[in-house]
């Protein structure tokens, strides 16, 4: 989405207590960013609106630009570890997987397949549950032209970041990143038709709704065809799971493991729900049937016998897989008549026009394994910055001053 000329006035019609003491309601014509003096020193402060929304991560950081039927999309990944054997290929797989054919090698990506035309007629109204309202609500601009930085174009970044993350994961720790597609729309995959511990990108990527169970594919292929000659859409689920994950990913509270994967997954296009482990069927159980009870396994590992937490407990992972389900809306754009309202406040009918897709969840695999990827990637990256300067070490937990603590201590130092 392109910035407006000049950004729009921040209005503080809340509550003045929610400033500082001494300082009123804030005009309408304040500007993005000012000053204010507070108390009786008169020390600067300053209040900033931060809303571009476009990087992700703290320490493994990625920030997209570009959008739909614009020039180009690409990305920036800032904090990648040194010394890291990288190729063109590397990224280019996972993009493949995209299916969008109009990729190049460049860094820059430019978009070939644009077609801003295909939208001249639905600029003058609000496409139904598109971002294109809510962007002129809060903004005064709208992406008429295939939903501007909304588009699932703009996460072409995010999965050429996340193809980095996953060889960087791979190679740390043996991680494996692997979604499918478990729903469409009312086909569901039984919970036992796949083996976690085995299944294979191979299985995943057989048929074109990346459906690692061959006859429930054909299901799903099957309800996509039949929305799709009528001009209507359906949605579904993706089924994330994510085997090797190191214990301690992770942190207490604000930052937990599930949340940064909730607010990855969903900030992604058309996605509209989250769960991890049992999730919302977890409700069903009691504690005593719902619990992971531990066992030590033939290496001496401490494990679960079940893994209904998802391989994650109080926000720190724990070593088991980690396994979580995205939910996405259908299509907002279908081929079919739709009541709506224009700019100018009229009732309108609006008959979208163009090429979409009847059903985004097959599309949406590779981008779900790709922030899953770049959470756990900024997440170990975390770890290792807190944790690995004291490893763990049963001497070092007695009380600083002790004499076996004392001794333990100095030689990690040096």
């Amino acid at each position: 989405m392109a910035a407006p000329v000049s950004q729009p006035p921040v209005a503080a019609r809340a509550s003045t207590r929610f400033l500082p003491r001494g300082i009123g309601a804030l005009p309408e014509s304040a500007p993005a960013s000012l000053r204010f003096s507070v108390g009786r020193r008169h020390r600067a402060a300053r209040l900033e609106v931060k809303a571009s929304g476009n990087v992700f991560g703290n320490y493994f950081q990625v920030a997209t630009y570009g959008e739909s039927h614009g020039g180009g999309v690409g990305c920036v990944i800032s904090g990648c570890p040194p010394r890291i054997p990288l190729t063109e290929a590397d990224m280019q797989v996972e993009l493949d997987r995209r299916d969008d054919h109009w990729y190049t090698n460049s860094r820059f990506v430019p978009n070939t397949d644009q077609r801003g035309g295909d939208y001249s007629e639905m600029a003058k109204a609000y496409r139904p549950s598109h971002a294109d309202a809510t962007y002129d609500f809060k903004y005064g601009v709208r992406a008429v032209q295939g939903g501007g930085r909304s588009s699932a174009r703009e996460t072409i970044g995010r999965v050429a970041a996340g193809a980095l993350a996953k060889k960087i994961l791979k190679l740390k720790s043996g991680v494996e990143i692997f979604a499918f597609v478990s729903k469409v729309h009312q086909v569901v995959l039984p919970e036992d038709a796949v083996d976690y511990e085995t299944v294979t990108l191979e299985q995943i990527e057989s048929n074109i709704v990346r459906c690692p169970d061959p006859e429930y594919a054909e299901k799903m292929i099957a309800a996509i065809d039949k929305v799709r000659v009528r001009g209507d859409s359906i949605g579904g689920v993706v089924t994330c799971i994510a085997r090797n994950v190191p214990r301690g990913i992770g942190s207490p509270v604000f930052d937990k493991l599930e949340a940064e994967l909730a607010k990855a997954m969903l900030s992604l296009p058309a996605s509209k729900g989250f769960e991890i482990g049992s999730g919302f069927a977890g409700t069903d159980f009691t504690g005593s049937e719902h619990n992971d009870e531990f066992y030590m396994d033939e290496a001496g590992n401490v494990r679960t016998r079940t893994n209904r937490s998802g391989g994650v407990q109080g926000g720190i992972s724990n070593g088991e897989i980690i396994y979580f389900k995205v939910a996405f809306k259908p299509t907002a754009t279908i081929g079919k008549k739709q009541n709506t309202v224009s700019r100018e406040h009229e009732d309108v009918e609006l008959l979208a026009r163009g090429r979409h897709d009847p059903c985004v969840v097959p599309r949406a695999v590779p981008m779900v394994e790709s922030m899953a990827a770049l959470v756990l990637m900024d997440q170990l990256m975390a770890h290792i910055a807190q944790c690995e300067m004291f490893p763990l070490n049963l001497a070092l937990q007695e009380p600083i001053g002790s004499a076996s603590s004392a001794s333990e201590l100095a030689p990690s130092l040096s």
